[in-house]
């Protein structure tokens, strides 16, 4: 009886193992899987019915106490739509609006208020709001990569109409940051010259650092320090296969290296954020010659929510002293 008991306890042990195992690796694969879709095309995202794009523009070119308010116009730019809003009294310079991730020029919009002072430019990367509204094929989210030339190609059409590049402000929150920051890196690179200025918040660290991050969530759990790293890691790799771009190119250290940038910045660093990491936003910061770094104890995109009035304040300061 001892004897058919030692035998049966290894196998039990083997089997629970091998059940273990493929369980783990089930789990794993599913949380890649899901990941990775997330990162080329968020679920959350629902482009908004051009009615109510068109309304809210109106709303916003009427003005009020604190908006002067100002006329649209709209050309196309190298396959991309560009929205000008042109203030309604002489500006100083312009402001580039970069939406975030699973956002779009319509949910970027209201920010302009933030700039009384400034005409602002918005469009949506890949023109994805307007695939997802014909029913065709939607350019997949490339977490900053095309984005950035998107932009790089925003900026040499303003340049071109007459905007020079110091007069042009970028600002963005969330992706909308870390696709101003690679753009940025590859402007400064021309050798023309600095921007304006640029404002970010929350920019995450990396495709496979946000992936992870996206893993962790809002509560550490057990599993995270074994499963997180390698389903973030593997996430980023099959998104990057899916949006056709590589993953190295969307690692905000990585391409910026040992450059020092000419723009001034002002940076809300998110101090509590589990998406952007503050470490990352602070040896990002690190590489401005000429920096204000705000600390905000909250998650980034809730920053403006907890600072209140000196959110706007700020950014109006820094902006009308860069634009002088």
């Amino acid at each position: 009886m001892r004897c058919l008991q030692s035998v049966k306890l290894p196998r039990l042990l083997a089997v629970s193992g091998l059940i273990g195992l493929v369980a783990g690796g089930g789990f794993t694969l599913y949380k890649v899987r899901a990941v990775a879709q997330e990162l080329v095309d968020p679920p959350f995202y629902h482009a908004q019915p051009l009615a109510r794009v068109e309304a809210t523009y109106q709303e916003l070119a009427k003005g009020d106490n604190e908006n002067p308010g100002g006329t649209w116009t709209s050309r196309e730019v190298e396959g991309l739509q560009l929205w000008t809003l042109k203030r309604a009294r002489p500006s100083k310079g312009l402001v580039l609006l970069l939406h975030g991730f699973g956002d779009d020029r319509w949910g970027t919009s209201p920010a302009l208020r933030w700039f009384p002072d400034q005409d602002a430019a918005i469009f949506t990367y890949l023109r994805r709001d307007d695939a997802i509204r014909a029913g065709g094929r939607v350019p997949p989210v490339t977490f900053g990569v095309r984005e950035a030339e998107n932009v790089v190609t925003i900026v040499h059409a303003l340049e071109a109409s007459g905007m020079p590049r110091a007069h042009i402000v970028l600002m963005g929150r969330s992706l909308g940051a870390s696709v101003g920051i690679l753009a940025l890196t590859q402007l400064e690179a021309e050798g023309r010259g600095p921007l304006g200025g640029i404002i970010w918040e929350g920019a995450p660290a990396s495709s496979r650092s946000f992936a992870e991050c996206v893993v962790r969530g809002s509560k550490d759990r057990f599993w995270h320090p074994l499963l997180a790293p390698i389903i973030g890691e593997l996430s980023a790799h099959w998104a990057s296969c899916k949006g056709h771009y590589e993953s190295s190119r969307t690692d905000l250290l990585a391409c910026i290296r040992d450059r020092q940038f000419a723009t001034p910045a002002l940076c809300f660093l998110a101090t509590q954020d589990r998406l952007a990491p503050p470490s990352v936003q602070r040896e990002v910061a690190r590489h401005f010659r000429q920096l204000q770094l705000i600390e905000v104890n909250t998650w980034h995109l809730h920053c403006s929510e907890t600072l209140g009035s000196g959110y706007s304040q700020a950014i109006k300061r820094a902006s009308n002293h860069w634009l002088q």
